[in-house]
């Protein structure tokens, strides 16, 4: 069968480093599979859940956070980077899955959170109790202006002003997103050591790699100058909006740090560092942070998640951006902070053949890919009423969201099951009304589904090297038609996508590998794409 296809043209230093156009399976631990009836998901359903996932045939899953926190950001305001939330679990049971993955061959990435911690961390405990205490410059502090008002004008992210007054300290603090995750000054080598102690501490567990949290916010300007304002136009949805982010994030010795980082990784075999990166100045970023040997291995950005339609002239813009002479890119369609892609990009007429259309395209793209939980299943967003947000972005700037909390409702596993079998208890956001019918299990017992044609993509991908990690030659970019050549120097793949509810003349240029119709049509119909061998 084509998904149990294994390639054995790889080279011996591509299986080396084998996130190089790895396929990466991302877990909301919230919301994948809840086996103590508290209607939130741990790290024992993972597990449970393992062989779904190595069914795939992708190479690595990443966990989204599963440490100590009071969950204001839900897991992204740690209290305690080396330990285990209880609603999840223990270290035995994160142990257990560690050890469980690497049995199916799954590669183990988990988050960490370098920007910003909680502030029911004991490091900002310390912190906040005194101007001289041993922790007083592990966060960012900074007296008031002469009128009393905060140091400077930067804007938080989740919205109001980035600095909150602490009586204690008689100062403010900054905090990039909530009040109660404060910002780490990475500026202190303390605080870098600390940190990388905290990852040396999930290395020597057996973990595979990193993905790091907003890291372009992990350093801010020092001379605490004003951010200007932004140009006219464009929608603002918050005060952060209204801004050019110049001051309060993306400092050059961010860079430093990260080097730090990538000798601790590197002294571990065969680790992978993984950056996520937003914001006005992502791409030069991305660029920066992944430049030579000595920094990380890849980066992600918001190119496609944030997009409001998907195009071909936004897909060859993002090719065009990761020349061979960069780093190395990932790309991701959806994640836990985006709307799902098939209710952001398509309407529900068309959203099934899209849906097939863009997880081949995603799999023929070079650079990693990241499938996000119930991707694969072609879910879409949920509706999840206000009164039952939990998202603090979305409750601060409704209705001018989709949310987030709409695509981490829980993974639908059986159609007939109570709460669609991802727990015995209330789950924590509701069900998704449409979710039942692309359930796991029915989707098991018909070989037409998407989560087969899934599992085709992920496997012609896997089974040849072009498409992981060949060259990307465009070929068409227009109004309907996207059309790239992926080629190694042994194998040539022409990749032809039709973005566009329209059907468009088709020519057969090779042999068929996949495609999300009949390949033997002389059209691409509406949303229809197919990968052919070239002679």
């Amino acid at each position: 069968m084509l998904a149990e296809e294994v390639s054995e043209k790889a080279s011996t230093g591509s299986r080396q480093r084998w996130w190089r156009g790895a396929a990466i399976y991302q877990i909301y631990p919230r919301s994948f599979a809840d086996t103590d009836g508290n209607g939130i998901g741990d790290l024992k359903g993972i597990t449970a859940k393992l062989d779904y996932i190595a069914s795939l045939g992708v190479d690595a899953i990443w966990l989204s956070p599963f440490f100590t926190s009071p969950m204001r950001d839900f897991g992204y305001d740690v209290a305690n980077y080396c330990a285990v939330d209880p609603v999840f679990g223990s270290l035995n049971d994160f142990d257990a899955l560690v050890a469980r993955s690497h049995a199916l061959g799954l590669k183990l990435i988990i988050d960490q959170v370098y920007s910003h911690s909680s502030d029911q961390h004991g490091w900002f405990q310390e912190s906040r109790s005194s101007r001289s205490n041993a922790k007083a410059d592990w966060y960012v502090w900074a007296d008031a202006k002469p009128d009393g008002s905060p140091p400077t004008n930067w804007q938080a992210v989740f919205g109001g002003p980035a600095w909150t007054w602490d009586g204690r300290r008689g100062q403010y603090y900054l905090h990039n997103f909530l009040p109660e995750q404060p910002d780490l000054n990475l500026h202190n080598k303390a605080v870098q050591d600390a940190l990388l102690d905290v990852a040396r501490f999930w290395l020597d567990r057996g973990v595979d790699g990193f993905r790091i949290d907003a890291i372009n916010f992990a350093m801010h300007d020092p001379e605490l100058r004003d951010n200007p304002p932004a140009p006219s136009g464009g929608k603002r949805t918050r005060p952060f909006d209204f801004q050019l982010h110049v001051h309060n994030q993306s400092h050059p010795d961010i860079v430093k740090f990260l080097e730090r980082l990538r000798a601790v990784t590197d002294s571990y075999d065969n680790r992978f560092t993984l950056a996520e990166v937003g914001g006005d100045h992502a791409l030069s970023e991305m660029h920066a942070f992944t430049e030579g040997d000595k920094r990380l291995n890849s980066a992600y950005g918001f190119d496609f998640l944030y997009a409001e339609k998907l195009t071909p002239e936004i897909v060859s813009r993002a090719m065009k951006d990761w020349p061979e002479s960069t780093g190395w890119p990932a790309w991701a369609f959806e994640n836990h902070d985006a709307p799902r892609a098939v209710s952001r990009w398509v309407d529900d007429q068309n959203r099934e053949a899209f849906a097939r259309m863009k997880m081949l395209l995603l799999c023929a793209l070079r650079g990693s890919i990241i499938i996000y939980q119930g991707e694969e299943l072609g879910l879409p967003q949920v509706d999840v009423p206000f009164d039952q947000l939990k998202d603090p972005e979305a409750i601060a700037n409704w209705p001018h969201t989709l949310s987030r909390d709409g695509a981490r409702t829980p993974m639908p596993w059986e159609a007939d099951a109570v709460n669609l079998g991802f727990s015995s208890g209330t789950p924590w956001l509701p069900l998704g009304r449409e979710h039942g019918a692309l359930a796991v299990d029915r989707q098991e017992q018909d070989g037409n589904s998407m989560l087969a044609f899934a599992r085709n993509c992920v496997a012609l991908r896997k089974a040849n090297p072009v498409l992981r990690t060949g060259r990307l030659e465009l070929v068409e970019a227009g109004s309907q038609c996207l059309v790239f050549d992926r080629s190694d120097g042994r194998s040539k793949f022409r990749c032809s996508f039709n973005l566009s509810s329209e059907a468009t003349p088709f020519r057969s240029a090779g042999k068929c590998l996949l495609a999300t119709g009949d390949c033997t049509n002389e059209t691409l119909g509406a949303y229809a794409a197919v990968i052919e061998e070239l002679s």
